[in-house]
């Protein structure tokens, strides 16, 4: 079993990661190596921010490490809140907080499409870093819907869907989802590296 860390103290990105990498891998989170930093997203894109995050966890601990950025994209709202999805009502990375105010900043507006969109950033021991992005198309509901997911998931309807992510088991949502996305391209690289081990 080849052991990765996941640059992440969310608990459901991690489960997620892990439902999607499946057998073969041991997914370690950042608690689970006593990494306890606030580690700084402070570039200009998911890309940037994840590859400042693996590289903090390779360069301070060692272990091989995968990091991802994720946000959401409005449209109508010129791309916000992007690389600040997380902390868009503040500090505190509170979704219901982030959910209200998405849902102030659209009032009044016809244009609800909007994209999820996420960046991985992989680091090994003697290679270059290598990315693998996802994204995935849809639009913003009215109101929340759904008990599921986390973050935006109860207000993105994906396209050619009647429910959100929020509505949706994890095995509907990571089929089409952006990290899901992400992820089969990281496995896929994944595994031909250890073929050629």
């Amino acid at each position: 079993m080849r052991q990765i860390v996941f640059a992440s103290n969310n608990t459901h990105k991690l489960r997620e990661l892990r439902e999607i990498l499946g057998e073969g891998f041991e997914v370690l989170g950042l608690a689970d190596i006593g990494c306890h930093d606030d580690i700084p997203e402070t570039a200009d894109s998911f890309e940037g921010n994840a590859l400042l995050k693996a590289s903090f966890v390779k360069e301070h601990y060692g272990y091989d490490c995968i990091a991802d950025d994720s946000g959401l994209e409005v449209d109508a709202l010129g791309g916000a809140p992007g690389i600040y999805s997380a902390r868009y009502a503040g500090e505190g990375h509170d979704s219901a907080a982030n959910n209200a105010r998405l849902l102030r900043e659209l009032e009044g507006k016809s244009d609800r499409h909007a994209r999820f969109r996420t960046a991985i950033a992989l680091l090994t021991d003697g290679s270059e870093p290598r990315f693998f992005n996802g994204s995935v198309e849809g639009e913003i509901t009215t109101e929340p819907y759904g008990e599921g997911g986390f973050g935006y998931d109860p207000l993105f309807r994906p396209e050619g869907w009647s429910k959100t992510f929020a509505q949706a088991t994890p095995e509907e949502k990571n089929a089409v989802s952006h990290r899901g996305r992400a992820v089969r391209q990281l496995v896929a690289y994944l595994s031909t590296l250890s073929q050629q081990l």
